[in-house]
């Protein structure tokens, strides 16, 4: 069946926004890889369904899959990229609009510059909430991976994180780190892996292995988990600029029992019609 989508961007972090017609089954992990091939298919880190809404309170669902075909609870960049299509097709309401995943419901705002706001929602440092199995709730932790000891500390973001503070993000062992803890037995459903280096309180520079696609060029509920985690340990200030390999995102996170909001660009690059 053929079925219109939008291609659209954060900072180089690109997702395929599409509805399914009535009656077409969801695609399989197969038919998603096929799309996602960058030189076969349209090419993306990953995929947004569009759904109606299941709640009365928001204005849309929608379903997130990687391009390997899993399908994950949330995404920062995913969430600002569908607000910015929904607002411009005239679906939100006062500026504002309310969605919902399966890792929770978040608001959008619209700013006078053109970029998009998400409350991604209010941490979680309880390690059965990524789930990743340890002892007890800790600010950091320490496990080997890749041969190497890390220490990093843990949160959700909707979805699974940790973040490694490093030297310098130009030789932090992205993929070697973050291929070996999507296979640990600590991460039963896998984990994204953030390496951040500390210019100040208020910038950080971050580099993000997204579990089911890779290093991506900006990964949002990586900048935030990096924010919050950093903000824990005493390093960062509640408002931090996070330079990604794509460009620039912002965090805000006040603290403790508040929620974090995700700031930046959302493009959309073209539309189209594919064959699923």
């Amino acid at each position: 069946m053929r079925v219109a989508f939008t291609k659209m961007h954060g900072l180089g972090n690109d997702f395929v926004l599409l509805e399914l017609p009535a009656g077409l089954e969801f695609p399989t992990p197969g038919d998603w890889q096929k799309l996602s091939d960058r030189h076969r298919g349209i090419g993306f880190d990953q995929a947004v369904v569009i759904c109606p809404p299941r709640r009365s309170d928001t204005d849309v669902f929608y379903r997130i899959v990687n391009a390997d075909g899993s399908e994950v609870e949330q995404s920062g960049n995913g969430a600002r990229c569908l607000a910015a299509l929904l607002h411009r097709r005239g679906r939100s309401r006062n500026d504002r609009l309310t969605m919902e995943s399966i890792g929770g419901v978040s608001c959008a705002r619209f700013l006078p510059d053109g970029r998009v706001s998400v409350d991604m929602g209010i941490p979680n440092f309880d390690p059965k909430s990524l789930p990743f199995l340890a002892a007890a709730p800790s600010a950091s932790y320490r496990m080997t991976a890749a041969d190497t000891t890390i220490e990093f500390g843990a949160v959700s973001i909707g979805n699974p994180h940790v973040t490694l503070r490093v030297d310098t993000t130009d030789t932090a062992p992205v993929e070697a780190i973050g291929r070996a803890l999507q296979s640990t037995p600590e991460f039963p459903r896998a984990v994204n892996v953030g390496f951040m280096q500390v210019l100040s309180g208020g910038t950080i520079r971050l580099r993000v292995y997204e579990r089911g696609a890779g290093e991506t060029q900006a990964c949002g509920t990586g900048a935030c988990a990096a924010v919050v985690i950093g903000r824990n340990r005493g390093w960062l200030d509640d408002q931090v600029e996070v330079r990604v390999p794509g460009g620039v995102l912002s965090v805000h996170w006040e603290g403790p029992g508040k929620p974090v909001w995700l700031t930046g660009v959302a493009q959309q690059a073209f539309e189209g019609i594919v064959e699923i």
